[in-house]
């Protein structure tokens, strides 16, 4: 089976957001986003801490398609450095990760 990720992203406005991930389920880069807002976050930005109200999304996907959501998020993303995390998925519903996989394209095709 293909290697699957959590990927985890957050943004200062919440609508923004949502297009974004959008845009990723469009294009088969993610094959679900779960959209959680509001979040408080809370973070120290050029010696300063900062609580700011922001849209937080989480979205499945293959491993081999990070680098290409990390770098499109840092085109387009409001922050001058976005907030974005990915952890595997060890583990689940067979069923669900083989959906993943088939609901996302095959890195080795042209986006």
């Amino acid at each position: 089976m293909t290697e699957l990720s959590e990927v985890v992203i957050t943004a200062p406005d919440p609508e923004w957001l949502r297009d974004f991930t959008r845009s990723l389920v469009a294009d088969r880069l993610a094959s679900s986003v779960h959209n959680f807002t509001p979040v408080q976050s809370t973070y120290r930005w050029q010696g300063e801490i900062h609580d700011r109200t922001e849209g937080r999304a989480s979205l499945h996907t293959r491993r081999a398609l990070i680098s290409e959501i990390v770098q499109r998020a840092s085109d387009l993303h409001p922050y001058q450095v976005p907030g974005i995390s990915a952890r595997p998925i060890h583990d689940g519903n067979p069923e669900y990760l083989q959906w993943i996989e088939n609901a996302t394209r095959d890195p080795a095709e042209a986006g």
